[in-house]
This record gives C-alpha cells, structure tokens and sequence, in this order.
C-alpha cells in the first residue's frame, strides 16, 4: 500500500527574519577615526592641532588666522603651560626635519605625522626640564643614548629610586657605579660620603678590612722585586707545590712569606734597614695627614668640647718635637 506525504510535513523549518542593522552613528565613526590617529601617532596628533593653530603672543594683521596659546588653552580647557609644552615638542621636531615649521601651517591643515614611539623622544611634559637642574639630566640622559623623560621621572621621584635600590642588587649596583663617577667631580659629594662613612661603624670596619687587605697586597707586590734580588734566599723561602698541598698561596700566606723574607734580608744589610725605617716613616706620615685633612671644622659649634682642643695642643707639641729632632738630624747632616 503506498503511503501519501503531507508536503507540509517535509518543509524546512522557517527561517526568523534577521535583526534590523543599527545605522552605524557618525559620533563613533568619529570617534574610532580618532583613536586610530592617536594610536599610530601619538602625541603628534594633537601637537599638529597646537602647531596649526597657535602662535605665541597672537597674530598681527593680516598674519594666519591663529590664537596665542593662552586663547587655545581657554578654548580647550586646560593651562596654556600645556599647550607649550606641545608647541616646543613641535618646534624641537621641525628642527630636525620630522615635521613642518609652524609658518608653512594653517589651521586645519592635515600633515603626515611622525611615528608614535618618536613623540617621547621631543616631548617633556615637566616644567624641571625647563630648569638648570633638568637641563643637565636631559644632556646625561642623551649622552648616556636614553630617553631624558626617563631621566626626568626618575630625579623627581627621588623615593621611588630608593625602593629600587633597596629591593633590587643590579639596581643598586648600578647606583653605586654612577654614585663613583660623580664622585670623581663633586668634592663635596666626597666629603659627605667620607663623613658618613666614619659616622657608620659597619661602614667603618669594612673600610679598615679593605685597607688592611690592600695594604698587604701592595706590601708583597712593592717587596717582591727586592726579595727577587736574592733568587737563593727567595726560593728557599717561598714554599713549594707540595708545601702547600698542591694550591697556590692565598694573599695572606704570601704576605706571611714575602714578610719574613724582608725581615731577613733588611737585617742583613744595613742600607736596608735605614730604608725601611725611612719607608715606614714616609707611610706613617701620610697616614698621620690623610687622618688630619679629613678633620672638618664647618659645624664646630655643634661637637665643640675643651677635650678636643687639649688633644690638638697635645699634637702640635709632638708635631713640634717632630719637626726639632728632623731639623737637628739635617743639621748634623750638613755638618758632616
């Protein structure tokens, strides 16, 4: 028996009608337009408004019909402070051939604009870039090939510098580099920094352990030579390979060695000893100045105490005796 299909029961499902499209609102098209321009451009984009339609001081007759950047910052609702700082970042790119000078603009006119990324390079937004102080931070930060907004941020926000040196060693080591080049110019910044660190004990013992250390480096190193002028006492002295288990020497146990050979071969010859008794005297009295010069007397009033004269009227009898016992030595000297 043949069955008979409904047509109707074999078509497809009806489809809903599509949604009615929004017309797309000019104000976003305006508004995506826009963003589009700041995005590929940057700063550029509104330093061409600046730059097309502000003239500092206003027009004289007859001139393009531009604003003072006062009149600009009123219509626009900002300080006129601002509205310089793009016209000097324009300025400062036209000088460079980026961008057209002011004069070859009129208001409205579209230009092609510089990449966005090369808007930091001319823009400083600070007013401390305009100063003494910011000036010198701009020509390191250009000398040193970064951009000097980041230089700029960085001097002004002193406490954030600080949280990074505390919280990171590779930017405190940085710091303690830049820290010694400017020390090498700034004798004040040295005399600040040697104050602190005779006021500081850790600081203190660490300078003396270094000074102690390097000292003995440079007494095997200045000895060296002269040990070397008796290779046979050098080389029963200095202690081989085996001696020291296969290692070379540490700085102490060389100093150690090179020390007893000098003892020795000073006693051994006259000559000698009378120059390490000059040596000696020549090191004590540069340590006896070095002490003396870092005395500072700015801020006397503050730690005056009667101690403190005693012991400098002490020292300049001794100073005095000094120099007596070496005038009467130089006399003997040239009388005989």
């Amino acid at each position: 028996m043949t069955q008979v299909i409904d047509p109707s029961e074999t078509s497809a499902p009806a489809v809903p009608p599509a949604p009615a499209v929004a017309p797309l609102s000019d104000l976003v098209v305006r508004d995506a337009r826009e963003f589009g321009v700041y995005a590929r451009t940057g700063g550029w984009a509104f330093a061409l408004l600046v730059a097309r339609s502000v003239r500092p001081g206003g027009q004289a007759a007859g001139e393009t019909p531009k604003v003072s950047a006062k009149e600009f910052a009123q219509l626009a609702g900002c300080s006129p402070e601002r509205v310089m700082h793009y016209y000097k970042a324009w300025d400062r790119a036209a000088d460079d051939g980026l961008v057209p000078h002011f004069e070859a603009l009129r208001p409205g006119q579209e230009v092609e604009l510089p990449d966005a990324d090369v808007w930091l390079t001319y823009y400083v937004s600070r007013t401390s870039a305009t100063s003494e102080r910011g000036t010198a931070i701009a020509e390191a930060a250009e000398a040193e090939g970064i951009r000097p907004t980041k230089a700029l941020e960085v001097a002004e926000n002193p406490t954030a510098l600080r949280a990074a040196i505390l919280a990171d060693p590779s930017t405190a080591r940085t710091a303690r580099a830049a820290l010694l080049d400017r020390l090498r110019e700034d004798p004040e910044l040295q005399a600040e920094l040697a104050r602190d660190v005779v006021r500081t004990d850790d600081l203190k013992k660490a300078v003396a352990t270094e000074s102690r250390a390097a000292d003995r480096i440079g007494y095997v190193a200045d000895r060296r030579v002269r040990a070397d002028q008796d290779p046979g006492r050098a080389d029963r002295r200095r202690p081989g390979p085996a001696a020291r288990g296969g290692r070379a020497p540490s700085v102490a146990e060389a100093y150690d060695t090179m020390k007893s050979l000098v003892a020795e071969t000073v006693e051994a010859d006259p000559r000698l000893r009378v120059q390490e008794r000059r040596t000696k005297f020549y090191s004590s009295l540069q340590k006896a100045t070095r002490a003396f010069e870092e005395l500072t007397f700015d801020d006397a009033q503050d730690f005056y105490e009667d101690g403190m004269v005693r012991r400098l009227e002490e020292l300049q009898q001794a100073i005095g005796g000094c120099l007596a016992a070496l005038r009467g030595a130089g006399g003997n000297q040239s009388h005989g």
